[in-house]
């Protein structure tokens, strides 16, 4: 008799879903992807892993010519989200960590006034450059945000993550 794995296997093979079984990682970590989006809807941490909690980040000054109370000292929106997940990055690293240990992120998005909306499509442009590619295929649980305002008037995009550290690492 086939254990559960293998019969659940099997039937994403014949029923063609197997987009919607979770993806278990050799740390333990379980990732449940969305179907036909870049986000996981559930992850299970096992027991024993540690919580890295990062405080929202925002895109460094690009243009030091520009005010830096200004959105163009920081860029567009797509600009911006590269520049902070370059930035959670390297912070990641400082912990001996990478993207590949985020399981969550909010994204605070405030209206592009070029565009009179949020650049939703702006922001998954940079973010699917970090996540759920060939060389990072781990997807975070994602909620994205609009908001009034940032806390520094230049900014478009804030990110705030929390990755975890799973038991030998």
């Amino acid at each position: 008799m086939p254990d559960m794995k293998t019969a659940l296997a099997a039937l994403a093979l014949m029923t063609g879903v197997g987009a919607a079984l979770p993806a278990h990682a050799a740390d333990g970590i379980v990732r449940h992807p969305e179907k036909d989006f870049p986000i996981s809807t559930v992850i299970e941490v096992p027991a024993g892993a540690s919580t890295i909690y990062l405080s929202g980040e925002g895109a460094p000054v690009q243009d030091k010519k520009a005010d830096p109370h200004t959105i163009a000292a920081y860029g567009d929106t797509r600009t911006q989200t590269r520049a902070a997940l370059e930035s959670i990055q390297g912070e990641l690293k400082k912990l001996g960590l990478d993207l590949g240990d985020v399981v969550q992120m909010h994204v605070y998005m405030v209206e592009d006034p070029k565009l009179g909306k949020l650049d939703f499509d702006g922001m998954m442009k940079a973010y699917t450059q970090f996540f759920g590619t060939a060389k990072q295929p781990n997807l975070p649980v994602r909620s994205a945000f609009g908001v009034a305002h940032l806390g520094n008037p230049g900014w478009l995009v804030e990110i705030e993550v929390t990755a975890v550290r799973v038991p030998g690492r």
